[in-house]
């Protein structure tokens, strides 16, 4: 993903960055990106007061020190500068009423959500001071235990500004992603849906499509069971790395399908028109072809990584 000219003149660097940590900051939602926000923000000296759903989930984060403060009332988010949304996609698209009323007025607002231009579609008529953004970081983790430090170091945090973006609030954010140690860029919303759907959306289906063809095709119809033992038994490391994502969160994985259906069904049809050639080659036994492909992959993923 290629950082692209910003519809209005980029942010100097002033001393914006600096009122995130004058103000409490808000994190709503303590799953795997909101808990470790919490935690690294907490270990910059910040004030974060994060508000969750229920009750069970506020304890245990007190209890994993999250957030400085934890609560189910969204009064907990009054004071804060900075309210970054740390849920799903489902509830970021379709927020509830008491959220919404419980956001100060003049803060800044940014997501967290893997799919860009419907959120800023939507987030964008209703706070004034939005950014839509997202930190390319996670774990097979989730929930209130999936939190940890140091999870955005070196990965990128991306904005996707449009032209009613305000400069201040874009460098406000932009201060806090590289305060935990995250590589700052942007691009235009559509731009990012497509890219992750590539490099993100694509492997959790393609994943999948491995376990599954793993788990059918190793069925015994005697009931005995054996190659599906030994598939089980012989998996190592490469199987557990091509397999991560795709044994992850289901709720998440259908979310971001569902919201980004159109840049994925375009990946899908490219994934497959790559594996009808790799079968192709195997079919025809050429294996001169195939080399080739492997070859070609094999100096294209240090770009990649």
């Amino acid at each position: 993903m290629t950082s692209v000219p910003l519809p209005h003149p980029a942010p100097t660097t002033t001393a914006a960055p600096a009122l995130w940590r004058q103000r409490p900051v808000g994190v709503v939602g303590l799953g795997l990106i909101g808990g470790s926000l919490g935690l690294d923000l907490q270990q910059l000296g910040v004030d974060v007061r994060a508000l969750v759903h229920r009750e069970a989930t506020a304890e245990r984060a007190r209890q994993r020190g999250l957030a400085t403060a934890v609560s189910t009332d969204p009064v907990v988010l009054a004071g804060c500068g900075l309210v970054v949304l740390a849920l799903p996609l489902d509830r970021l698209l379709e927020p509830p009423a008491e959220l919404l009323a419980a956001l100060p007025a003049q803060a800044v607002i940014t997501d967290v959500g893997s799919v860009k231009a419907p959120v800023l579609a939507c987030w964008s008529r209703l706070v004034p001071r939005f950014v839509a953004s997202h930190p390319m970081a996670g774990t097979a983790q989730a929930g209130v235990e999936a939190g940890q430090l140091g999870l955005f170091r070196d990965r990128p945090w991306v904005a996707t500004p449009d032209a009613a973006t305000d400069p201040e609030a874009l460098q406000l954010v932009q201060g806090l992603a590289q305060a935990v140690g995250a590589q700052w860029l942007s691009c235009a919303a559509a731009e990012h849906d497509r890219a992750v759907a590539l490099i993100s959306h694509l492997p959790v289906l393609v994943s999948a499509a491995l376990l599954e063809t793993a788990d059918r095709s190793s069925a015994d119809p005697s009931g005995e069971g054996e190659l599906a033992g030994l598939v089980r038994q012989l998996a190592s490391s490469g199987f557990a790395d091509t397999t991560r994502v795709g044994g992850g969160n289901p709720e998440l994985g259908t979310l971001m399908a569902r919201c980004n259906q159109v840049a994925l069904l375009a990946a899908l049809g490219h994934y497959r028109s790559a594996l009808d050639q790799l079968e192709a080659c195997v079919l025809e036994s050429d294996w001169q072809g195939l080399q080739q492909t492997l070859q070609r992959c094999q100096s294209l993923r240090p770009e990649f990584l």
